[in-house]
C-alpha cells in the first residue's frame, strides 16, 4: 500500500509540474514512441532529436533485455 501511496504522489508531482510549465507559456511539446516486436525496437518520433533519443535507448533496452536472457538462461554465464 505504501509503494502505491508513494507511485500515486510522483505522478500528482508530474501532472503538477507539466502544468506548471505550460502557465508560464512557451510550450513546446515533443513526443515519441517505441514498440518493441521480438527483438527489434520501432522507433518513431514528432522530430529528429526524440527520433535519435528514443533509437539510442531502444538500442540499449534491447541489448540488456538479450544479455539478461542470456544470463538467466544459461547458469554458467552467471558465475
Amino acid at each position: 500500500m505504501l509503494l502505491f501511496a508513494v507511485a500515486f504522489v510522483i505522478v500528482l508531482l508530474g501532472i503538477l509540474l507539466i502544468v506548471l510549465s505550460a502557465l508560464r507559456g512557451g510550450v513546446k511539446a515533443e513526443g515519441g514512441a517505441v514498440v518493441i516486436v521480438g527483438p527489434l525496437p520501432i522507433v518513431f518520433g514528432t522530430s529528429e532529436r526524440v527520433t535519435k533519443a528514443l533509437l539510442i535507448a531502444a538500442i540499449i533496452l534491447t541489448a540488456l533485455s538479450i544479455l539478461l536472457f542470456l544470463v538467466v538462461s544459461y547458469p554458467w554465464l552467471s558465475r
